[in-house]
């Protein structure tokens, strides 16, 4: 047939048109031979190319057979989800966390095999460059290990009556927290104000992983909306390095591989953003403070020198952060930190208090102490080893080598009772000093945290004798609280072995003592040392304990007139508040130590295989 065009084409108008009323039902199937045969060639052949195109098409865009990425957190998570994922009473322990791949910092980490001095080539950068395809690849490595558990860790809930009382004591504190503070960093509780350090709502970020710990789910979930609705780091003050990574980076940390929820890691990253200008030092040495709005960070102001144990304790929570996140620049910044201490000189593996931030050196005749300003500066080297997976050996070889050199230089015992005692060393080391903080109660803990990773029998014994001596700094005070400094006699003509300055009788409610106890405890099943938190928590109770939380205490030498000071830190519901929730508890029954390492500020944090 032919058309206007005088070309060839065929008619639509076949038989079997499915609008004929008279086809018959059986027509199309006969004549769609027919029909193909009446196509001229040029048809057939693009009828032909319509169906390799759609052929190819399906090819094309069909699914990927490659396993689907992992959900995140909040995606499959809500409010309410958190709140029923905090159950009031579990028996599961807390599962391991996923291991992660070693990060390109410490695969360029030198090992140390009994050696002081790193080999030349320690100098050079941590960090390999990737190219952009070993990148991705290792990115995506790391975001199919680093999700947390996606219905958050189950922990039991109180187990007995001394538990129930810690709780109690939580939610006095945070019921006059709420009422007077709410947001603010502290709260006074006498007056019923509050008090802006950082203006970081501290107590509640602090508080978190406490709260979620002992199964308090009303007041874990209104503190998480304030943390995804209020917390913002567009502050324009500065802010202590130290201070805020050990409390608000490492909380939101913590609540994230406790809860699995994104929100905390999220929040995380945007601070941790604005924390790493602070090592931005010719030396890498980070600065002390940092204004989180603007990004410039500095020396303190009161002097060019930062403190080492503040340079030194951050790196638990740049690594985490790093691992939770496949960036690496965190922990990269971080661990240039200890590697640069690494190689600097010392005395027995004891280090001065001070170190300058623009030249990268210890302040020459330092005091050496492991209290205020050195103190967790020891913690984190026993810390950082067992993050990694004790794979990384100069980190552990420092530490042995410390402990070794305080108990050369540092430890004496009293005349009377043989109270064993970690003194100071002034002057760079030419005299010592018979004075000991509460901080350094810390210690004993730790000593047994390293003999249960296989460290020398010989640190418990150190332990159990320096943890008896801490005990006593509360047991001889009539308030049964200890103070913030200690002296100790060691002359042989000496009646008393303790005794207190008024200016140093103050109590602020730490924590180091009660953590120390709850390490101990776990390592040994000891009763006696729960009895001995449980007559502190009764001081707490008759001394610190006000109308609208709990106080610190001005002199702990006279119970008539304690000095109350009007205020409580958020250390108290951080940290002291939950180590003696976790003391009074079974042994390793909610929080393991194989599984989680625990930050300066008791937050805990995965241990990794690397």
């Amino acid at each position: 047939m032919l058309g206007r065009l005088g070309k060839e084409y065929v008619s639509l108008n076949v038989p079997g048109d499915p609008f004929d009323p008279n086809r018959s039902k059986e027509g199309p199937r006969k004549s769609l031979w027919r029909r193909w045969n009446q196509l001229s060639r040029f048809q057939r052949s693009l009828l032909y190319m319509l169906l390799l195109g759609i052929i190819l098409a399906i090819i094309y865009f069909r699914p990927s057979q490659k396993q689907p990425p992992l959900p995140q957190a909040d995606s499959v998570k809500g409010e309410d989800d958190v709140e029923n994922e905090l159950p009031a009473v579990l028996h599961s322990a807390a599962p391991s966390p996923s291991p992660s791949k070693p990060s390109d910092t410490e695969k360029d980490l030198p090992k140390v095999d009994g050696s002081k001095d790193l080999p030349a080539q320690a100098e050079e950068p941590i960090i390999q460059k990737k190219n952009s395809k070993e990148q991705v690849e290792e990115n995506n490595d790391v975001e199919q290990i680093r999700s947390p558990p996606q219905e958050g860790v189950k922990f039991p809930g109180p187990s007995n009556e001394r538990q129930s009382a810690v709780i109690a004591a939580f939610k006095h504190a945070w019921k006059g927290y709420k009422k007077f503070a709410w947001g603010h960093d502290h709260l006074r509780p006498i007056t019923g104000g509050f008090h802006d350090w950082f203006s970081l709502g501290l107590t509640i970020v602090d508080s978190l992983d406490t709260m979620y710990i002992m199964g308090m789910k009303e007041e874990f979930t209104e503190a998480r909306e304030w943390v995804a609705n209020n917390l913002h780091f567009d502050v324009n003050k500065d802010v202590n390095l130290f201070e805020v990574t050990i409390r608000v980076l490492g909380g939101l940390l913590s609540a994230y591989h406790l809860s699995g929820d994104k929100m905390f890691l999220d929040k995380a990253v945007d601070l941790g953003n604005r924390l790493l200008p602070s090592f931005s030092s010719e030396s890498g040495v980070p600065y002390s403070d940092i204004n989180l709005m603007t990004r410039k960070a500095h020396a303190p102001k009161w002097s060019p020198d930062s403190s080492t144990s503040e340079v030194t304790t951050i790196q638990l929570e740049f690594r985490d952060l790093s691992r939770s996140t496949g960036d690496p620049r965190f922990e990269e910044a971080a661990s240039k930190v200890s590697l640069h201490i690494h190689n600097l000189p010392k005395t027995n593996g004891l280090v001065p208090i001070f170190i300058n931030a623009y030249t990268g050196q210890f302040r020459s005749y330092a005091t050496i102490t492991m209290g205020a300003r050195g103190d967790s500066y020891y913690e984190y080297l026993l810390k950082q080893w067992i993050q990694t997976g004790r794979t990384l050996d100069y980190l552990r070889d420092d530490y042995l080598e410390a402990i070794e050199g305080a108990m050369k230089h540092l430890t004496k015992r009293t005349p009377q009772n043989k109270y064993l005692f970690v003194g100071e060393l002034l002057a760079g080391g030419r005299d010592f000093k018979p004075k000991m903080d509460h901080l350094t109660c810390y210690l004993p803990g730790t000593l047994a945290l390293g003999v249960h990773y296989g460290l020398t029998q010989e640190h418990m014994k150190f332990a159990e004798d320096l943890l008896n001596t801490c005990f006593q700094t509360y047991a001889q005070q009539p308030t049964f609280l200890a103070p913030e400094i200690t002296y100790f006699n060691i002359q042989d003509a000496a009646t008393n072995d303790i005794y207190v300055k008024a200016n140093d009788a103050h109590n602020l409610l730490r924590p180091e003592f009660l953590e120390s106890l709850w390490y101990m405890y776990q390592f040994t099943g000891n009763k006696t040392y729960q009895d001995w938190g449980w007559q502190i928590f009764q001081a707490f109770e008759k001394y610190a304990k006000v109308m609208n939380g709990y106080t610190s205490l001005g002199n702990v030498r006279n119970p008539l007139n304690t000095k109350p000071r009007d205020m409580m830190e958020s250390f108290f519901l951080s940290e002291t508040l939950k180590y003696l929730y976790l003391l009074f508890g079974n042994k390793r029954e909610a929080l393991s130590v194989d599984t989680y390492v625990i930050n300066s500020e008791a937050h805990p944090l995965p241990i990794y295989d690397s």
